[in-house]
């Protein structure tokens, strides 16, 4: 049975028959037969469909350090999912295979129903839903019916996100959402409009919308690309920002880029650029600081920021021990930033 396409929810009819998308501040003008850019929301007969509706492009089961979020749930399982497309345009994109692919050059899933994505996610017996792999931002109408029925099952829902969203459609995608991670890609314009087709202060908003009018949980993600993003000087401005605009218990990885998509021509990111990140962060005042796509131990564990002790100490995504009880520090009785049960 072919699959009901889905009216997409965030949308405003143009003269001559065209729409104007306002899920994200793309605000993409899109005229009939045609989509937006992130590939699948198409104006049929003069209204926006959300094509990408019931159509991951997979699944898996996978550590929630994964996403990666380090303060929510440690040492859990959760099912990732995603589908095709995206509304950024990133040269330096990661999952382009995925991201830059349009719904039918996929093989996507069909007909993959909200109850039958919690289903899955019972069935496994895992304790989150991550809506991944590309932004989930652009399937939002997906999003909010399967983290409704998630929430009522007892199970949370992770956004792993640029968070390049409409201030308005954010309230709808969020509404059932637990925790984020959210790429702070650089903190320069020119980075985001050079790199990304995109805009910082879009993704800063959403960042102080998160902390001052949720209560989702988030953590921020920044891939360091050599001579792009990595200058000290750079580093300190986004960290004095987060400090002073999100308060100093923000989780911050600091992940190694390797070359790919349409940046080839760059070296990977050598460990001692994140490690550099990471001191420059603690030294700006964030408590915990992580390092990923390298292995390094301290860069991967867990510290107490009043006495110092090990408390989550990781091998990659795997925790080889957790001393955080009842949400704080076992040895002094801080309380450690997160969602710990």
């Amino acid at each position: 049975m072919q699959q009901e396409l889905k009216i997409a929810s965030w949308w405003e009819p143009q003269p001559n028959g065209k729409i104007l998308c306002t899920l994200c501040p793309r605000y993409c003008t899109i005229g009939e037969g045609q989509k937006g850019f992130c590939y699948i929301r198409e104006n049929i007969g003069g209204k926006l469909y959300a094509i990408g509706y019931g159509r991951p492009t997979g699944f898996a089961i996978d550590p929630i350090e994964k996403k990666p979020l380090n303060h929510f749930l440690p040492g859990s399982s959760i099912l990732s999912f995603g589908t095709a497309g995206c509304n950024l345009g990133c040269k330096f994109c990661q999952n382009w295979t995925t991201s830059k692919s349009k719904i039918d050059e996929r093989n996507s899933l069909k007909n993959v129903s909200p109850e039958e994505v919690v289903a899955l996610a019972k069935k496994h017996n895992v304790n989150s839903i991550a809506y991944t792999y590309n932004d989930p931002t652009i399937f939002g109408e997906y999003v909010i019916d399967v983290s409704k029925i998630a929430r009522e099952e007892g199970i949370k829902n992770v956004m792993v996100t640029a968070g390049y969203i409409d201030k308005n459609a954010r309230k709808d995608v969020y509404k059932y959402i637990n925790a984020a991670n959210v790429d702070l890609k650089a903190f320069t314009e020119q980075f985001y409009h050079k790199l990304t087709f995109s805009h910082i202060q879009d993704v800063l908003d959403t960042l102080i919308w998160l902390k001052n009018e949720t209560e989702v949980w988030f953590e921020i993600t920044t891939l360091l690309i050599p001579d792009e993003n990595d200058s000290s000087d750079e580093i300190e401005k986004m960290c004095d920002w987060i400090t002073e605009n999100l308060g100093s218990d923000i989780p911050h990885h600091f992940t190694a880029f390797h070359p790919d998509f349409k940046l080839r021509d760059k070296e990977r990111t050598p460990t001692e650029t994140l490690l550099k990140a990471r001191d420059i962060a603690l030294n700006h005042g964030i408590k915990y600081v992580y390092v990923g796509n390298v292995f390094h131990e301290e860069g991967q564990t867990t510290y107490c920021p009043t006495c110092g002790v090990k408390l989550i100490q990781r091998n990659w995504h795997s925790i080889n021990s957790n001393k955080i009880v009842n949400g704080k520090c076992y040895k002094c009785g801080t309380k450690i930033a997160g969602v710990f049960e």
